[in-house]
């Protein structure tokens, strides 16, 4: 694995159970190549390794963007064979590197294209009040089909369509990402990366393995009929769970403050 102090196109910090990834291309709109495709893959390979970290949380520097997809100035790398030729979201996703522990999506600003490769396999997104969101694809005469395929895993199959088919012509605004569900709260722009960490120190204070397993048995389900989605949750509680009872004794348990949303 790399030395995160060499990251060139992202900066990792750590602390208290949480690692934050933060694109930092802002003079770029933090648009991703080659560089960043390996330093993710790193930076996912160490998260799923290191049991301290319990929560991810994922931003990007700069205020005009999150990210506006692949850096089409300098692009990545792919072999000349077209049948050998792998999607970037391989390198991106948390899911994609069997990362089943928690991540966290601070929006804000421009998010279009390939930046869906985060938002489509984190767990809680939230948005500054600034974020707009769009898909170039079709306008530039590409098809749009990863990013999409992706999202209607998450929102309604007609807002998946409607975003990917008007392309440049109309950006989706974070009011609508909050009421079709792809955002679940929008806070202002100076506030959203302390909102980010406030509540990834919630969920890194829950016991790992049962907030890792809850991530696992999920997103893996997706894949599944219901049926077979529901047999193998059963497993996961029967794996999970014996520990987690043991990690969280119920004598003496001080219950927290809730919180309205």
């Amino acid at each position: 694995m790399l030395d995160p102090s060499t990251y060139g196109t992202i900066q990792y910090a750590a602390a208290e159970h949480v690692v934050t990834v933060t694109l930092n291309r802002p003079e770029r709109l933090n648009a991703f190549n080659q560089q960043m495709l390996e330093e993710f893959a790193d930076v996912w390979q160490r998260v799923r390794l290191d049991d301290d970290v319990h929560v991810v949380v994922v931003r990007a520097a700069g205020d005009r963007a999150f990210c506006t997809g692949v850096d089409v100035q300098e692009g990545f790398e792919q072999p000349a064979n077209l049948w050998s030729q792998e999607d970037p979201g391989a390198a991106l996703g948390p899911r994609s590197n069997r990362v089943w522990k928690p991540v966290i999506c601070a929006v804000h600003g421009m998010v279009a294209g390939g930046a869906f490769y985060w938002l489509n396999e984190s767990d809680i997104i939230i948005g500054a009040d600034d974020a707009t969101f769009f898909d170039p694809h079709v306008s530039y005469g590409m098809t749009s089909s990863l990013e999409p395929i992706g999202l209607a895993r998450r929102i309604p199959i007609g807002e998946v369509l409607r975003w990917a088919l008007i392309g440049l012509d109309e950006r989706m605004s974070a009011q609508r990402a909050l009421q079709i569900g792809l955002v679940s709260e929008l806070v202002p722009y100076d506030q959203l990366w302390a909102r980010a960490d406030e509540l990834a120190k919630i969920v890194a204070a829950k016991p790992p393995a049962a907030t890792q397993g809850t991530v696992r048995a999920i997103w893996e389900s997706l894949d599944l009929p219901r049926t077979v989605a529901q047999q193998t949750g059963l497993a996961y509680t029967q794996i999970g769970n014996p520990l987690g009872t043991a990690e969280v004794s119920r004598t003496g348990f001080t219950k927290p403050k809730w919180t309205l949303r």
